[in-house]
């Protein structure tokens, strides 16, 4: 925590008290109804709310017992301490009694034994040493008591009323619990006396001398010290404070004066911490030092004097006894001036200042605290040498912290744009303006509005205030301490006003005028026009009346806005807006709308001056699906941040990319009651969630579609219940990303320092190179931004974009650079590859919509001789990653490259035999099976099957795949790898099919036919089974089986018995049988069903209904249409949406899939969940594979062909954006160098509107064009293609294409 505003000081002679208890500094002030405990000017230890709402007038330490005493116009409360280590150390309430009421604040007095004195219309002496606390002693008093002091000792109390000349002295008589009895005597003063002071001890346990300070009205100071007999005290000696400083004849106030006393404990403590910090042998030197030694070597106490001007007077008074010898003892020690005493304004009346000053033994120097009873305590730590040398240095006087805040508990904060200047606001209406500087938050002003504040705003850098009233508008200058009004306006208008926003200028210098919109409930708005007093000669420019300086300017509604909930500013974020004049999408945001259906709208807005009148755009809208959302917070790069209704869960949205990027349910405790936003300088945004007590903040991370890892997470939690038991107000961010929250009557700024032991991250991905204080910020930017290119996601990333080339070059690089790796040695992120390899191209042809790139040339010198990357260069890579954490990566990511460079070694042996997309499935598949284990991915996922579905590597990978499990693959396992999705060939279904189940029946020790039944009925092999049973005589259903197996269930007798058996199974919840005997009653769509429904296996059922009626049959396409399609389409499944396209040979709607939401190519679609949305279904493989398909046959270019231009546009924009996302900026740069679109003729359509060469969009030709498109009588017969007749030949006739056709094939 950088700081804390403890809350505003009351008003009160005895706001504040301190002592040093148990070693400890305890300072303790009242704000409010409550209680601040610090032990230092930057350190809150607790913060004490009374049960009641009334404001409490006193408070007092005991150093002796470490008790607080405290009181509001009634009860008086004791709090002891409990604990007494540093981090343990609060105060609880010990007892607490009522005392009489009066129209004064009760005094309240420490003496020894744990004695209080209560002093106001009567003196009341207490022991609190018991509970309840005992009222041993109680005087009734002439006039109000406006001090009453109990001596250290308990011997003697000093009161004074109001206005009051005489001091009354009363001694004590006895020291009995039973019955106190005191005498009293008089001390004369010429006029009131201001203050008194009993002399402090040098040791609480120490006896001394009684010796009393009173300071008067006649500004003298005077000392009395106690007689031997008499209850009265004797005067030692008095001091002219007016004297003590010559008047300053400019100064209107020369006549005032402040003063304190420096107890001799104090000094003494002081004196020693300067000789510590100067050092053995260095004292001598100093001459400061040597006359500040010279005072502190008798028994000597300061009193210093101040007039508020800059002048300060130290005047020593030593040997105070009951042995006078003269005058002579009070000495002058130093006059100075310096701007560092200078604590009055000179633009306001001269405030009430109380001065104290402390010391702690151990620790620090001279402190002073300068309670202005205006409302805030300034604390200075003073070098004691520092401060009396007489000649002129500066720096006397250091600043240390400014304590103020509320007095009761804040409600809202609110900052300006910029984020330098905020606002705070109390339910009474309290409203403080506070600036943001070098790190510390100043209050700058007090608006006292008496009218309910429902809404509230700064503009022009927090000089004005803006506050929306229910039916007046007013708008405050608050430049100066002083504020004062500007103007007000009264208004009427339909509907609740739900926001106060601030309208971009419409020029950049404009800024004497400034416009501000409200809109309602209903959807009305009216747009002000506030004049502001800015340019030059405009001071007086509304002195005439407030009229003028706020006009109603316009009215409005915002139609398009749908059921409105609620309108709110959004928060600023990313680089500063530019002020452009035009209303587009790229215009800076204002508001964040939001409907009781949870549709999310950002809009700007744009004033257009000469026509009178406000437009209003809507830059970017999304249907999140939240319904009544609870709370909502939107930033100005598309970022929102939605509560569900009960406050429990939030979602995180990008709205521009229209997907879901985080979801999280908070436990029903925790609700979820403030959201605001920020970002680091290079965009990447934050959010503060605000619960009850604590602020998580989270971060956004890089996208990893490979570990699915989150896309948030939470990287900080700061919690207040330690110092106060309030919950929070409100929260806000800063400009220079430090968070200010308002908790009761306080505000607590944390910077953006990390410690350790308060940070969260234990999940975060953070790298191996860790520092005890990190920067938010930094921590923010390293889970963001570019990755290196040896992190396993952007070699992953390679893979999938087909650049493996690229991939063995940088392993190459890095096993170059971990070769000759030193401990210390900084490693490149680029491994000193040159950056224009990864996007330069050559113009040869590829057969996809990249074009291909070459890494063959040049750029990178790693080495005389390039090294060829082979497995053993993977196991040399591997063995030096053990030993060598690269910087650059976490653990977690450095096991994740070891990995990567394991598959890529062991695929490399295969490599010559493997076509692109059977290497990206042989990668992900081995690495899937180092992980297996570490991670929670049970199979493997679409995108895989997809690649091994589209490869002719097939015979190759199906046979590495059943190596992996050594020969013996279960079911289990082919689910796992997806064998069943991807294999093509109908024969190699069947013959693997027909392993797993001999595999599943050889699984156990007993081979039961059971495990088997289901697959060998799917295989149509009874007569297998049926020997099966033959062998398991120890199984009970052995001989009723082998009755039934034996009957011919072409009969329809038979199958209705196989019928009754499955629906038994069913019954007895033997799901698998159950489906053997729907399937021997030849009814595959029920069997199906039950893997659907039942088993909750889908790919069990498409696998069985490919074994056992073929890809073909109509079993398969239902299932595919309405199971596999609807998963699809609700989960946003893209992957899996163009697998069953292509299985259904609808390959024009499979390359559609890959590029448009599945939901909108669905006849019935199922409606989309939270799940379709979650930015996981993005990936920017998706673009790999439709660049792929989209010209492998005419029929995949003609749905290619129905992809308008602005979707493929947007399409490649976005992948280009996750790329980035990704941490993989370098591919998104040759994503949009070098996408080829397709050619879209304006001419030549068909009658439906379809392309009729197809082939005529690609920009080169390919020969390897699969002619897939059926003629049909809708087109043409003499459909043309490349200029020549098209005929369809006889199925078996074959002709030999003329020469003219092949070169048009390749183009030429």
């Amino acid at each position: 925590m950088k700081g804390v505003l403890p809350g505003k000081p009351e008003a009160s002679l005895q706001a504040i008290s301190t002592g040093c208890w148990d070693g400890i500094r305890v300072i303790v002030y009242i704000t409010g109804n409550a209680l601040s405990i610090l032990s230092d000017p930057n350190t809150l230890i607790q913060t004490i709310y009374d049960d009641d709402d009334r404001k409490l007038e006193s408070v007092v330490f005991d150093e002796s017992s470490g008790k607080i005493a405290t009181c509001t116009d009634a009860t008086v409360r004791v709090y002891r301490p409990l604990g007494h280590a540093d981090d343990s150390l609060k105060w609880a309430l010990q007892a607490s009694f009522e005392v009489e009421r009066a129209s004064t604040p009760a005094t309240l007095s420490w003496g020894s034994s744990e004695e209080l004195l209560v002093g106001r219309d009567s003196l009341w002496l207490y022991n609190t040493s018991s509970t309840p606390p005992i009222c041993h002693w109680k005087q009734r008093l002439a006039n109000p008591a406006k001090h009453a002091l109990l001596s250290y000792d308990s011997s003697c109390i000093a009161s004074v009323g109001y206005h009051d000349r005489l001091v009354k002295i009363w001694r004590r008589l006895n020291f009995g619990f039973e019955e106190v009895h005191f005498e009293y005597g008089y001390l004369p003063h010429p006029r009131a006396v201001t203050s008194l002071q009993w002399r402090k001890p040098f040791h609480v346990d120490q006896s001394i001398e009684n010796v009393l300070y009173t300071f008067c009205a006649d500004n003298t100071l005077r000392i009395w010290y106690g007689a031997h007999h008499g209850p009265s005290l004797r005067l030692w000696g008095k001091l002219d404070l007016g004297g003590a400083i010559p008047p300053d004849p400019s100064s209107s106030s020369r006549d005032m004066r402040w003063a304190f006393i420096l107890s001799q404990r104090d000094l003494a403590h002081a004196t020693e911490r300067v000789i510590q910090d100067q050092g053995d042998g260095q004292e001598k030197e100093d001459v400061a030092l040597q006359y500040l030694l010279s005072i502190a070597n008798r028994d000597t106490e300061i009193c210093v004097v101040l007039d508020g001007h800059g002048s300060m007077s130290a005047w020593a008074l030593e040997n105070i006894s009951s042995n006078p010898r003269g005058t002579n003892n009070i000495d002058n020690v130093a006059f100075v001036k310096s701007k560092d005493f200078d604590f009055l304004d000179p633009s306001t009346t001269p405030p009430h200042v109380e001065i104290l000053s402390y010391c702690n033994k151990h620790s620090g120097h001279l402190h002073v605290l300068f309670h202005h009873l205006d409302g805030q305590v300034e604390a200075f730590e003073s070098n004691i040498a520092n401060l009396l040398d007489p000649t002129q240095r500066p720096g006397r006087l250091i600043h240390r912290a400014t304590w103020s805040g509320h007095s009761g508990p804040i409600k809202k904060i609110v900052r300006n744009f910029s984020g330098r200047a905020i606002v705070s606001r109390t339910e009474k209406g309290e409203t403080i303006v506070w600036n943001h500087h070098r790190g510390k938050l100043l209050r700058h002003n007090i608006v006292s509005e008496p009218r309910h504040i429902h809404r509230i705003c700064l503009i022009r850098g927090g000089r004005f205030v803006i506050l929306l009233h229910h039916d007046t508008i007013s708008v405050w200058d608050c430049r100066t301490p002083i504020h004062s009004l500007l103007g007000d306006c009264k208004y009427k208008v339909s509907g609740k006003p739900l926001c106060v926003l601030v309208l971009p200028r419409q020029k950049v210098d404009e800024v004497s005028i400034a416009h501000v919109a409200t809109i309602t409930s209903e959807k009305k708005g009216i747009v002000w026009e506030i004049r502001l007093p800015l340019e030059p000669g405009a001071e007086g420019a509304n002195s005439n009346g407030h009229g003028r300086a706020i006009r109603e300017f316009c009215t409005f509604e915002l139609k398009d806005a749908g059921d409105l909930a609620y309108v709110l500013p959004v928060d600023p974020a990313g680089s500063k807006p530019i002020i452009s004049g035009f209303l587009d999408v790229f215009a800076r945001d204002v508001a964040v709308s939001y409907t009781r259906d949870g549709r999310v709208d950002f809009w700007t807005a744009r004033v257009d001056g000469d026509r009178g009148r406000v437009e209003w755009l809507s830059t970017s809208s999304m249907e999140t699906g939240v319904s009544q959302p609870a709370l909502i917070s939107g930033s100005t790069i598309k970022r929102a941040a939605l509560v569900n209704q009960d406050r429990s869960a939030v979602t995180i949205w990008d709205i521009r990319g229209a997907r879901l990027e985080y979801q999280q349910n908070f436990e029903s405790h925790n609700r979820v009651q403030d959201l605001d936003w920020t970002s680091t300088p290079d965009s990447q945004s934050i959010l503060a969630v605000g619960f009850p007590y604590k602020v998580v903040l989270l971060s956004q991370m890089r996208f990893d579609y490979l570990n699915k890892g989150p896309a948030w997470a939470p990287i900080r939690e700061i919690t207040i219940r330690e110092f106060t038991p309030h919950p929070i107000g409100d929260s806000t961010w800063l400009n220079d990303g430090s968070l200010i929250i308002g908790a009761g009557n306080q505000l607590f700024l944390y910077d953006r320092k990390l410690e350790e032991t308060s940070s969260l991250v234990t999940s975060v991905r953070t790298t191996h190179n860790k520092s005890t204080n990190r920067d938010l910020f930094e921590v923010v930017q390293k889970l963001n931004g570019p990755l290196p290119v040896f992190h396993p996601q952007f070699l992953s990333q390679c893979i999938l974009a087909g650049k493996d080339r690229m991939v063995k070059r940088i392993l190459s690089a890095l096993n170059h650079t971990l070769k000759y790796y030193v401990e210390g040695d900084a490693v490149d992120d680029y491994l000193g590859l040159d950056l224009s390899e990864f996007y330069l191209s050559d113009r040869s042809n590829s057969g996809a919509g990249y074009k291909n790139q070459s890494y063959l040339g040049g750029g990178m010198s790693v080495d005389e001789e390039e090294e060829i990357f082979t497995e053993e260069v993977a196991v040399s890579i591997c063995e030096k990653l053990q030993g060598i954490p690269l910087p650059q990566l976490s653990g977690h990511e450095q096991i994740q490259l070891v990995d990567m460079v394991e598959c890529a070694g062991y695929v490399e042996k295969q490599r010559r035999s493997l076509d692109e997309n059977g290497y990206r499935f042989m990668v992900f598949f081995r690495q899937h099976a180092l992980r297996k284990g570490r991670v929670n991915e049970i199979h493997m996922s679409w995108r895989e099957t997809n690649w091994a579905y589209h490869s002719t590597s097939q015979d190759i990978l199906l046979d590495f795949v059943t190596r992996n499990y050594h020969g013996t693959m279960s079911w289990q396992d082919a689910r796992e790898s997806g064998i069943f999705m991807w294999l093509t060939d109908a024969n190699a279904v069947k013959a693997q099919f027909e392993v797993i189940a001999r595999n599943e029946y050889t699984k156990s020790e007993i081979k039961n036919p059971v495990d088997c039944s289901l697959f060998y009925l799917a295989l149509k092999k009874k007569t297998v089974l049926q020997g099966l049973w033959r062998m398991a005589s120890w199984n009970k259903e052995q001989k009723a089986t082998q009755r039934l197996l034996a009957n011919n269930f072409d009969d329809p007798k038979w199958k209705t018995t196989a019928l009754k058996n499955a629906y038994a199974l069913l019954s007895k919840r033997r799901f698998q049988y159950a489906a053997a005997f729907f399937l021997l009653a030849d009814h595959l769509q029920d069997a199906v069903n039950v893997c659907l429904n039942q088993i909750k296996d889908l790919q069990l059922a498409i696998t069985i209904a490919r074994v056992y009626e073929g890809d073909t049959g109509s079993v398969l396409a239902r299932l595919l249409e309405n199971e596999v399609l609807a998963v699809a389409s609700q989960e946003g499944n893209r992957w899996l949406a163009s697998w069953a396209f292509w299985m259904l040979k609808r390959r024009d709607m499979a390359v559609r899939a890959l590029i448009t939401p599945v939901f909108t190519l669905l006849d019935t679609p199922a409606s989309p969940d939270l799940k379709a949305k979650l930015f996981l279904t993005d990936d920017p493989a998706l673009i790999v594979l439709y660049s792929q398909l989209r010209q492998k046959s005419l029929l995949t270019l003609r749905g290619a062909s129905k992809v308008t231009p602005r979707t493929e546009w947007d399409f490649v924009m976005h992948n280009a954006g996750l790329y980035d996302r990704m941490g993989c900026d370098l591919l998104g740069l040759d994503l949009v160098r070098n996408w080829e679109f397709l050619r879209h003729p304006t001419a030549g359509q068909g009658m439906s509107g379809d392309i009729v060469d197809p082939s005529k969009l690609l920009r080169r030709r390919s020969s390897l064009i699969v002619q897939d498109i059926p003629v049909t009588p809708t087109v043409p017969g003499d459909m043309k293609t490349g200029g020549h007749t098209v005929r369809r030949p006889p199925a078996s006739v074959f002709e030999e294409p003329d020469a003219n056709s092949l070169l048009d094939s390749f183009g030429f």
